[in-house]
């Protein structure tokens, strides 16, 4: 038996629509609507996903994922805190090595805090907002800058000075930039 284009004695009244044609608009007006609200997440989203301040631990909330950021100036590497040793300041819980790195932090600890709140310093000169990793990291211009990956590492290397220099401008616009007042 074949049924005409518009014939919708065979749709359950269930379904809402009268006939073909009505369940095929109805259909795209869902693709259509579906297709928006996404455009309009692609949009607002770069506005409020920001990587965290400092790069916290997913678990404990300790900056730099609880690794000692003096460690990486005295060590020349990342090295895992201590809860013994702890100390709040730009809005973070920091933890240290040793009793000495604490205090060397506390004395100055815009010396020794990363760059950009710990955002990616490669993709920050872009213009966007990345995470950082603690364990990617250099000491540019005696200052501890994280990265997103070996590769974004060895790219900024290449042209640090400038680069820092771009990565500063977007600090603010792309929330890596800690509040620490």
């Amino acid at each position: 038996m074949r049924l005409a284009a518009d014939d919708s004695s065979h749709l359950p009244k269930e379904h809402g629509c009268e006939s073909m044609q009505e369940c095929s608009a109805n259909r795209t007006r869902l693709w259509l609507l579906a297709a928006t609200g996404l455009l309009l997440a692609l949009l607002i989203l770069p506005s409020w996903a920001r990587p965290q301040t400092f790069v916290p631990d997913p678990i404990a909330g300790y900056a730099l994922g609880g690794h000692d950021p003096v460690a990486y100036f005295v060590d020349g590497k990342p090295r895992l805190g201590s809860r013994k040793f702890e100390y709040k300041w730009g809005g973070a819980e920091w933890v240290f090595v040793n009793q000495g790195n604490l205090e060397a932090f506390k004395r100055a600890p815009e010396t020794y805090a990363p760059l950009y709140a710990g955002c990616g310093a490669y993709a920050l000169a872009d213009g966007y907002a990345t995470a950082g990793n603690p364990f990617i990291f250099a000491l540019v211009e005696r200052k501890l800058v994280f990265f997103h990956s070996v590769v974004n590492r060895f790219l900024f290397m290449v042209n640090a000075k400038q680069l820092m220099e771009d990565a500063a401008l977007h600090a603010d616009k792309t929330g890596c930039k800690p509040q620490l007042g």
